[in-house]
């Protein structure tokens, strides 16, 4: 029999995003939906809350809404009404739920004022009315798919409110760690918001409180981060967050999959916010496109000094930091500077007082910007991503497919797939540079900018080989999970 799948996310693209994990819950759910085989029972439920923002589904594509009694600990009568919308997306059945006191309001997971203090409350009230929505249904569910930490009180309840339910009492529980910096910790004085409490038997008796990503670990039958080389760097202190000791604890259950890329949504030959298309087989476009990313930004067109672009959020894990430390040298060497992001001051400051001092050199557009973005990846000769850390990432993914070498700091999700040209000359598909330091970053960079301006068969094999590499998900990351489903069930049954 098909597997039945659901997964729950606190993100999902077009609908809600502020990062990656937007782009994979979308790009899987709609990559399992393509898999052959019939292993699945297509399409996959996508579980999302209804956040304000959150764009009206167009009529044709709503299949029904379903009025729910979920428990709720801050009600007085012990439920509320939620509402779930199924809505037919690309590839996949999207299941919004609604419930205005917990999801209408400024941003998704807290506001100017840092995280919303009732969270716990609003992601767990997500999740209990998910696994009642899924009850409701009257299909026995095989495989519960959680992401990241603001599920984790989904794998809380089934273990301990729907063990013996027909419906949900069989399910295995994947559990995805896309960002294991953010574990959703609930102090002792807020258990309440999730109905638990110090001593009822989930929660210790002396526990200052509970940490929801650990509960999801704990109580997953598989659990998995996206690349094997994040996945052995989590089983160490220095890159485990904390969590190490418990990824190490379940041993073979937990391992790396390689996040893809959706190949139709980024493809230079038919992106249309290009100034040209362009291919692996033909390139000409993408000079076009590099003529038109820097008469946008004002810099000299016929200016043939490296262009090194970098997108993202403004973060101490992204490495920008590093970028602004190394711009004084990049600039000396006659290089282009294109930044995206948003973020602190303290991150922002320099780019901003760069751009302002070297205009025709340095761009800092604060904001995250779709159409300028595929510009950059388009445009750019280099993408940088120096991450402290990276457990996969999708930005050098799509700059390799867009013939836009990445320079990336060695861990991670960029060590699995950039192959540095510098060490194997001839095989490489960029450049890449251990340990976090500026020097790195500048040898890195001399060493891409060097290649660039030697040219010839060097340079050329350098782009024909990144732009070959092939990170589609239904051929290649979409079938691990499908493994990976199996395999819980079979854990789950004791087989």
């Amino acid at each position: 029999m098909p597997m039945r799948v659901a997964m729950l996310a606190s993100e999902c693209e077009p609908w809600a995003k502020t990062g990656g994990l937007a782009d994979v819950v979308d790009a899987l759910a709609r990559a399992l939906g393509a898999v052959d085989g019939g292993a699945l029972d297509t399409p996959v439920d996508v579980f999302l809350p209804r956040y304000r923002g959150v764009p009206d589904p167009e009529p044709g594509r709503v299949e029904r809404t379903t009025e729910l009694h979920v428990p709720d600990p801050r009600s007085r009568t012990g439920n509320s009404a939620v509402t779930v919308t199924d809505v037919r997306a690309d590839g996949y059945r999207l299941r919004l739920v609604d419930h205005p006191a917990a999801f209408d309001r400024q941003g998704y997971y807290g506001d100017a004022a840092g995280d919303h203090a009732d969270n716990a409350w609003r992601f767990g009230l997500f999740c209990r009315a998910a696994l009642e929505a899924l009850r409701a249904d009257g299909r026995p569910l095989e495989i519960l798919h959680l992401h990241d930490w603001h599920t984790g009180p989904a794998a809380i309840y089934l273990e301990n409110r729907y063990a013996d339910d027909p419906m949900l009492g069989e399910a295995a529980v994947l559990i995805t760690l896309h960002n294991l910096a953010y574990h959703g910790w609930t102090p002792r004085d807020r258990l309440g918001q999730l109905g638990l409490a110090p001593g009822d038997g989930i929660v210790a008796l002396d526990a200052d409180g509970i940490d929801l990503l650990l509960a999801g670990i704990d109580r997953a039958d598989l659990a998995n981060t996206v690349s094997p080389g994040f996945a052995a760097e989590a089983l160490t202190p220095d890159f485990g967050m904390g969590l190490d000791g418990a990824l190490r604890a379940k041993g073979d259950r937990f391992f790396g999959i390689l996040n893809g890329l959706d190949t139709v949504v980024w493809d230079p030959a038919t992106d249309v916010d290009l100034a040209a298309p362009y291919s692996a087989s033909d390139r000409s476009g993408k000079t076009a496109c590099r003529g038109d990313l820097l008469t946008t930004l004002g810099f000299d067109a016929d200016d043939d000094g490296a262009v090194i672009g970098m997108i993202g959020r403004l973060d101490p894990q992204k490495g920008f930091d590093l970028l602004a430390d190394a711009s004084p040298r990049l600039l000396e060497r006659g290089a282009r500077l294109v930044v995206q992001g948003s973020g602190p001051t303290s991150l922002a400051d320099p780019f901003r007082e760069m751009a302002r001092a070297h205009p025709r050199q340095v761009s800092f557009i604060e904001r995250f910007d779709r159409v300028m973005a595929r510009k950059i990846y388009a445009g750019a000769d280099f993408f940088a991503m120096p991450s402290r850390f990276e457990p996969c990432g999708q930005g050098q993914m799509i700059a390799l497919r867009y013939g836009t070498p990445p320079i990336v700091h060695r861990v991670g999700g960029l060590a699995d797939t950039v192959i540095d040209e510098a060490t194997e000359p001839g095989a490489g598909t960029g450049f890449s540079f251990s340990g976090a330091s500026t020097s790195g970053l500048l040898a890195a960079c001399d060493a891409a900018m060097r290649i660039r301006e030697t040219g010839g068969p060097a340079w050329d094999g350098l782009l024909d080989r990144g732009m070959a590499v092939d990170f589609d998900w239904v051929t290649g990351s979409a079938p691990r999970y499908v493994e990976a489903y199996r395999r819980a069930m079979a854990i789950r049954r004791g087989e």
